[in-house]
């Protein structure tokens, strides 16, 4: 039988994926330069989240994006959990179209729309425009529309 790698894990187990990636999240080569990752245990004010998030989706980075969302949800209240889910969704939803990947966007950005709709608007998260951008851009990924990289940057916040 031939040696299977063995996976990164951390103190407690749990598996981690040291591997570099590119901007779209994707894992490079072992010893490949990658973009910079994001620490797993990363644990932001909501204000925090929502200016490194903005900044990495304005930079074209939503896999990144999806990455700080989804630690906000691990480490946030419950009551935000459907906020920050529906936003890491959304992020998911645009890397997926970043990596011409459009059925698996347009999935994505429908269940963001569903789940941000289940949402409190918190933090001056426009949840209303947020709902409408992923469904307008799952219609058009519906209907075989190309889709500019610059149509892929959400504002958050009003």
């Amino acid at each position: 039988m031939p040696d299977t790698p063995r996976r990164d894990r951390d103190d407690d187990g749990r598996p981690r994926n040291a591997r570099p990636r590119d901007a779209l999240g994707r894992p490079l080569p072992p010893g490949s330069q990658g973009v910079p990752q994001l620490p797993e245990d990363l644990n932001l004010s909501p204000d925090e989240t929502l200016a490194l998030a903005q900044q990495l989706l304005d930079d074209g980075r939503a896999f990144s994006a999806h990455e700080v969302f989804e630690a906000a949800w691990k480490s946030g209240p419950d009551d935000e959990r459907s906020l920050w889910q529906g936003l890491a969704q959304l992020a998911v939803g645009i890397t997926h179209i970043q990596r011409g990947n459009p059925t698996g966007g347009q999935s994505l950005l429908r269940r963001s729309a569903k789940r941000l709709s289940e949402a409190e608007p918190r933090y001056g998260i426009d949840v209303t425009a947020l709902i409408g951008f992923a469904g307008a851009l799952a219609d058009d990924l519906a209907a075989g529309t190309e889709i500019p990289a610059a149509r892929l940057r959400p504002l958050l916040q009003r």
